[in-house]
């Protein structure tokens, strides 16, 4: 399985620490550029002048949250083709499927293990890569 390179990611979540402990783990871990977003309307400003190479984003935000944030993503041409990967708590099966219709590559379940996460989203990817 192989995913596409990554360089820069967009880590968008409402919660500080799990921004903070996310950027740790990206940075140090995977050795990737991140950038950091607290709302849907933030990660929508940020995908399009920043142009990640995956977006890892939080299902449950208030105002926007990710699935509505991903129908923003997919609406604008700059970011449409962007990945995205889900983080939730509440990693269903019938969601989960949901998502993917939506466009998401895939989910990581919350809380992730700060040690495995960038390998965990390029597991991800390269599985949406492989198709269903």
């Amino acid at each position: 399985m192989s995913a596409p390179e990554i360089r820069k990611v967009l880590l968008v979540d409402d919660e500080p620490d799990i921004r903070r402990i996310g950027q740790l783990s990206l940075e140090r871990v995977g050795r990737w550029q991140v950038v950091l977003a607290s709302s849907g309307a933030e990660a929508l400003t940020l995908a399009a002048s920043e142009r990640p190479d995956v977006i890892l984003l939080d299902v449950m935000m208030p105002v926007d949250d990710g699935p509505t944030t991903l129908a923003r993503l997919r609406q604008q041409p700059s970011t449409a083709d962007i990945p995205v990967v889900f983080m939730t708590a509440k990693v269903l099966a019938p969601e989960a499927r949901r998502w993917r219709e939506l466009g998401a590559a895939g989910t990581i379940p919350k809380p992730f293990d700060p040690m495995t996460l960038p390998d965990d989203i390029r597991r991800v990817l390269a599985a949406a890569e492989e198709g269903p």
